[in-house]
């Protein structure tokens, strides 16, 4: 199929190889400071080069990763790496923090920029803000259905890449904190530790965060028809065999071919497969886990999938042009941009039989062991003369050998200049933070708020609630808002704003876009993960009123970050954790025994809430709450008090400790605020 890319996880070397000998258009793969696998073999500067090299001479393109969360301390770092993925020729670089795409589009513009899964691109508006930020591919979110996906390719005029295969994270990308809470180890630094694939119950549901691995590769022609032009498959911490089957799978899939399911599964599934968002069958069929039959059905099939990739495979054309006379012989080769020519010697005069095109191109089109194959061969042979075998061969070999070298000279990407300053620390003008307050129902704000701002979600607001709450009112826009209530959700939206509201707080980056679209004062959650001054100064220049910085940002980085926009921070409540589509609790015990009031429990016997929001996704919070009211929180311009189950009277008390800055006596947490994140 024209234009239709399959794209295959390199984390070391011998995956490289694998995804390259097995038919993948490109690779993806990290260097070793700032990618989401940080615990993957990755690529030094020197390998970066030649994977590029080796990609490069095989008509392979080569994304890198640098999609991780970047920090200001980091900066000096980032621009290094860019500058080693800009010296190796990379094609494309993938990127999640909006300084790291501030940097390449202005430091090295000539890298394609593609948005990667953490971004969290589950809708048009969404789609449309990444767009207008610059980049020039979205990889979409795993959640998607297929009428989704052709929803948002057909309304924005970007190429769209889907994972396709591989494994299958309970939350969407990006949305994330689980790990880091639990541990310290943060998925948005690339150091996942993968807590969720631990027991935790739900009634009697085991393992109810971990879903089945993804593996949509006999829906890959329908998604290439909806719109999808690069076919992603997950596996950077896999191992190269994996690699090997799950890339000839798919381009087998995508010629129309059969392929083979069952050694596919025994590489590695977690009880098996899953394709319930593509299909819409979101369920607990969905779930499953890595049991001992996984790990063993691997072993039968390592063998003959290392086989797949041991030799070179004939992966460009080229046409051959071979020229004898009595004074020299010539093999002239092209892959259509580039021509080389191997000199041989004269010929001997024949004495049995002469040379002619028939047996010069028998031994002329063996380029077996090389990564090339002839299209088109030509010639033209003085009559009476005769050459070895041994000579030809030779001459093939040298032609070749020297387009391979040619093929694999890398280019530079020419560098820009982009200044960006050490960031000089804001200060608030305030002397103490305001306080804001985000609440899940109307009825649990006390009838005596002391907050400057109230948020609340759009669906709870009606025109009483404006007139009750006027200047303070913001409504809080769902993290997620899949493309089947997005029109709806606008609608509703712009009616509340022609009822006098005024701003919206986006957790997400399509609630930028459909925010400044109504002409909505726009408020930046937490969600958006900004941890660094050039995040925060992208964020104010697409309109920004505010924002949340990131919580899993320690409290001495957040005083330090520079630009102008004001800032604050949560320092109340049970923090969200994972932002889900396929509820744990739904697929558990079904929404009516639920009741909004579903909870997960891990395998110490801890106890999680899940919040509902408006049964359309789900938010698993964390078990204890985050309390900072005695903590000194100067420098800031607010502090959210995150509501989540608190009545009116307990919101109302736990307000008043924050006035007053009383460290409460119930258990609680400090959260990354005061504690090193890796």
């Amino acid at each position: 199929m024209k234009d239709i890319e399959v794209l295959s996880p390199a984390g070391g070397e011998e995956q490289l190889l694998a995804a390259v000998r097995c038919g993948a258009n490109a690779v993806y793969l990290g260097g070793k400071r700032f990618n989401a696998r940080r615990n993957a073999a990755n690529f030094d500067e020197a390998g970066l080069g030649r994977a590029v090299s080796y990609c490069h001479a095989r008509n392979v393109a080569v994304y890198v990763t640098v999609n991780t969360i970047v920090l200001d301390s980091e900066r000096e770092a980032l621009e290094a790496e860019a500058d080693e993925i800009a010296a190796a020729g990379a094609d494309a670089v993938i990127l999640q923090d909006m300084a790291a795409l501030r940097l390449f589009a202005g430091r090295y513009p000539s890298i394609h920029r593609h948005a990667s899964t953490q971004s969290a691109v589950h809708n048009v508006d969404g789609a449309r803000f990444l767009q207008d930020a610059g980049f020039d591919r979205i990889v979409l979110a795993r959640e998607l259905s297929l009428s989704e996906m052709e929803q948002i390719c057909s309304a924005v005029p970007l190429k769209m890449e889907a994972f396709v295969h591989g494994a299958h994270c309970m939350s969407v990308s990006g949305a994330c904190y689980l790990s880091a809470m639990l541990g310290g180890r943060s998925g948005n630094r690339g150091l996942c530790a993968q807590p969720c694939r631990l027991d935790w119950h739900c009634g009697s549901n085991s393992y109810a965060l971990s879903l089945k691995d993804l593996s949509l590769i006999s829906h890959v022609r329908e998604m290439a028809q909806a719109g999808v032009g690069s076919f992603k498959i997950e596996g950077r911490m896999k191992r190269p065999e994996y690699v090997a089957a799950a890339t000839t799978a798919c381009v087998k899939a995508l010629a129309g071919e059969p392929y083979d399911t069952d050694t596919l599964r025994a590489v590695f599934s977690r009880s098996g497969f899953t394709d319930g968002y593509l299909t819409g069958t979101r369920g607990a069929d969905m779930f499953g886990n890595r049991t001992k039959d996984d790990v063993t059905d691997a072993a039968d099939v390592l063998k003959p999938l290392a086989a797949l990739y041991r030799a070179e495979t004939p992966l460009v054309p080229v046409d051959l042009r071979f020229t004898l006379d009595s004074e020299s012989t010539r093999l002239s080769v092209s892959d259509g941009d580039r021509l080389v020519e191997a000199l041989g010697g004269a010929p001997e005069p024949a004495i049995h039989r002469a040379l002619d095109e028939t047996s010069a191109k028998a031994s002329l089109e063996k380029t077996g062991g090389t990564p090339f194959f002839v299209r088109d061969f030509s010639a033209a042979i003085a009559p009476g003369y005769a050459l070895s075998a041994a000579s030809l061969n030779a001459l093939r070999r040298q032609a070749l050998d020297e387009l391979l070298e040619e093929r694999g000279r890398t280019s530079p990407h020419a560098r820009q200049s982009y200044l960006c300053p050490p960031p000089v620390p804001y200060r608030s003008v305030r002397e103490q933070p305001a306080l804001w307050a985000r609440f899940y129902r109307e009825t649990q704000i006390p009838a005596e708020a002391p907050f400057e701002r109230i948020l609340l979600p759009a669906e709870q607001i009606t025109e009483e609630t404006i007139a009750r709450y006027g200047e303070r009112l913001i409504a809080q826009l769902p993290t997620l808002l899949f493309p089947e209530d997005e029109a709806t959700f606008g609608e509703r939206l712009r009616q509340l704003s022609d009822a006098g509201l005024r701003a919206v707080r986006a957790n997400n980056i399509y609630g930028i876009t459909l925010g400044t679209r109504l002409e909505l004062a726009v408020h930046g959650g937490f969600g958006l993960n900004a941890a660094n001054t050039e995040a925060l100064n992208a964020y104010e220049a697409r309109g920004l009123s505010s924002i949340t910085v990131s919580f899993e940002l320690a409290m001495a980085k957040i005083k330090a970050l520079g630009g102008t926009i004001p800032r604050g921070i949560v320092s109340y409540g049970a923090l969200p954790l994972m932002h889900v589509r396929n509820c744990p609790v739904r697929a558990a015990e079904g929404c009516k025994s639920c009741s909004g009031a579903g909870h997960l429990v891990d395998r110490l016997g801890v106890s999680f809430p899940v919040e509902c929001d408006q049964m359309r996704s789900a938010t698993l919070l964390n078990s204890v709450f985050l309390d900072l009211a005695d903590r000194n929180l100067t420098g800031l311009d607010f502090q959210l008090l995150y509501f989540t189950r608190e009545t009116a009277g307990e919101a109302a008390s736990v307000a008043a400790r924050y006035q007053n800055s009383q460290k409460t006596d119930r258990p609680h947490t400090g959260g990354l605020y005061y504690r090193t994140l890796l």
